[in-house]
């Protein structure tokens, strides 16, 4: 009996200490996004503290407005670092990089996803994702192609902006697909990103129409990364408030979903066991003041200690 003690208190000893090993990374900008990359940490992704005293990582050089609005990083097959991110308000254009540590990054490049679309208004709020079935990555991102798609109430008082997602896919960020229709429901969308649970495919989107403004977070599902996913999205999972730039994690049971909640001036959340019922924790969660839309992902100790001497 004793033995048997004995072990049950080792392996919870080495559960604990596995946990306490996983470090989570929020990749964010502030402000207009002139300064670049900046990292956020969290080992329980509730309470979450800048790096660096809050200074940049990596400057932006790409675009007309040379931004880094919006990064996504992903750890991908290859263990490289890749990012994402928002170059400008009116390019047809996205931003990516690649890193082995998250400090040292590969020369910025500009990846031309809608210079074939001279009416398209902008590249907005890329996202990366490696496709495990398929053995590629998903670059996907939200554009507005004037009259191209069903026209949105009151969209005038929007600057005319419609989005629907857009997508690539790469190999190698070397070469690329033909730009294609990844997502098209009859609301303007924008903020799209995908988190894999339990063999399915979850995509968080913004409803973005503004009459009557909706300005929530919501979820669809599919069986493949590339999807297609389903048009009806579920119910609003955010709450009476305006929401936008969602990014998901598992941690433990729970899913979480991180959103800027860009009126109040700060960041929310909300979580769920069964991805259907979710739990508004934004009073649970405390980031950096000014952070803006981001992403999450996990590092190694290894990695987050690097970044940590910076």
């Amino acid at each position: 009996m004793k033995t048997l003690s004995v072990l049950i208190c080792f392996l919870f000893s080495m559960t604990v200490t596995q946990a306490q090993k996983d470090v989570y990374l929020f990749s964010y900008f502030v402000d207009n996004g002139q300064d670049g990359l900046h990292f956020a940490y969290s080992r329980d992704g509730l309470k979450w503290e800048a790096l660096k005293n809050e200074k940049s990582f990596l400057t932006p050089t790409v675009g007309k407005d040379k931004l880094m609005r919006d990064p996504c990083i992903i750890k991908g097959a290859d263990g490289l670092f890749h990012m994402v991110f928002t170059t400008g308000w009116h390019d047809r254009i996205i931003g990516y990089s690649s890193s082995k540590d998250l400090i040292h990054w590969s020369e910025q490049k500009a990846i031309p996803v809608m210079e074939h679309e001279p009416a398209a208004k902008n590249s907005w709020a890329p996202e990366v994702f490696y496709d495990d079935q398929k053995k590629n990555y998903i670059i996907y991102w939200a554009t507005t192609i004037p009259g191209r798609h069903t026209d949105v109430a009151d969209s005038e008082s929007e600057k005319g902006l419609n989005h629907r997602i857009y997508a690539v896919t790469t190999p190698d960020f070397k070469t690329f697909s033909e730009t294609k229709m990844f997502y098209n429901p009859n609301f303007s969308v924008i903020d799209a990103t995908i988190l894999k649970r339990n063999g399915l495919y979850y995509m968080f989107v913004k409803n973005e129409n503004p009459k009557p403004a909706e300005k929530n977070i919501r979820v669809v599902e599919s069986k493949q990364a590339f999807g297609p996913y389903p048009l009806k999205t579920s119910p609003p999972i955010t709450g009476n408030y305006w929401a936008e730039g969602p990014t998901a994690v598992s941690i433990g049971d729970y899913t979480y979903v991180y959103f800027d909640k860009y009126i109040d001036h700060k960041y929310g959340a909300v979580r769920s066991k069964d991805m259907k019922r979710w739990e508004d924790v934004s009073d649970q969660v405390h980031f950096p003041k000014g952070i803006r839309h981001g992403t999450v992902f996990k590092v190694s100790e290894a990695v987050f200690k690097g970044l940590g001497k910076m």
